[in-house]
């Protein structure tokens, strides 16, 4: 499998580096206005392989992405410490995208795109818009990775595996996200019937204490080194892994809407079902009163960054 890495920054590298040490991909082309810095990180790259897998690594322009399966793209600027939003990004990172997706599509039009750039949400539905290719094969990394840490936060209270968790965060991957408390399950039975019988009760303070923790991680970590990279690279990897091997898989990706639910043509993230030509399905989960009202809300904070981006001369 081939893939295409645009922006080699610390996430495009780190996702880079993921898929070269768990054997994702046959060959990795990365792409980068900084040419030297593309570069460095090839070789860089090139030296873990004799401890990963035999994986052909390059840096080089948009043409050498003929024939990817797969391009993430995550190129853009990033939050700067200090509490700057997801949204905020939004100007500097859209200027960057209209430049970058007509070139990745030209050379590589069969490829699924997957957006790592923040605002991610509108990040993603610029890039559909702008690349015009088929429904599914434009997917934003979404609450992949905040899925992810509300399960592992679970699992730490709990005392089980995160990957018998299944619990989701969906909406906007930012600020005004939804902790889904009320579907929530640990091997098939529900968390309040496991947590009872483990005495370990799920109380308004645990949700308020385990909200805070996975809305804010990334504003704690950047303070701290100034980005984020392991954490959304490991999920980078993961997405073109299921890609790869079209498996099927359900990750709360973000992705165009269809206006078949209640939060019309919003883009922002629900469980959907990845396979190798992208999303092929998107499920509906069972929401609490409380939080459908949270959804339209996600959905009306992105809607309104959505036009006043399209306002924009």
């Amino acid at each position: 499998m081939k893939i295409g890495i645009v922006g080699t920054g610390m996430v495009g590298s780190t996702a880079g580096f993921a898929v070269v040490m768990n054997e994702i991909a046959d060959e990795v082309v990365l792409v980068d206005l900084n040419e030297r810095l593309a570069q460095a990180q090839a070789e860089d790259m090139f030296d873990a392989t004799p401890f990963g897998s035999a994986v052909r690594i390059s840096a080089g322009h948009y043409e050498q992405l003929r024939g990817a399966q797969v391009v993430l793209l995550c190129c853009g600027v990033a939050q700067r410490p200090g509490g700057e939003t997801r949204l905020q990004l939004e100007g500097r990172n859209a200027a960057i995208f209209h430049q970058v997706v007509p070139q990745v599509v030209k050379a590589a039009p069969d490829a699924v795109l997957v957006v790592a750039s923040n605002p991610l949400d509108v990040m993603t539905e610029l890039t559909a818009r702008i690349s015009q290719l088929p429904p599914g094969r434009v997917i934003g990394s979404g609450t992949a990775l905040d899925t992810a840490r509300f399960r592992t936060f679970l699992s730490e209270y709990l005392d089980v595996s995160p990957h018998s968790i299944f619990a989701y965060v969906l909406g906007e991957h930012g600020d005004s996200e939804v902790l889904v408390w009320s579907s929530i399950q640990v091997g098939g039975v529900p968390l309040a019937s496991v947590a009872e019988k483990a005495g370990r009760p799920i109380t308004d303070g645990l949700k308020a204490q385990i909200d805070e923790k996975v809305r804010h991680a990334a504003y704690r970590i950047i303070e701290g080194k100034g980005m984020t990279n392991f954490g959304i690279g490991a999920t980078l990897a993961r997405l073109v892994r299921a890609i790869r091997d079209d498996e099927h898989a359900v990750f709360t990706l973000s992705a165009p809407g269809t206006g078949e639910t209640p939060f019309g043509d919003v883009c922002f993230s629900l469980p959907r079902v990845l396979g190798s030509r992208g999303v092929v399905a998107t499920l509906h989960p069972v929401l609490s009163t409380e939080e459908e009202e949270a959804m339209k809300r996600s959905a009306l904070v992105l809607q309104k960054a959505s036009q006043a981006l399209a306002e924009r001369p």
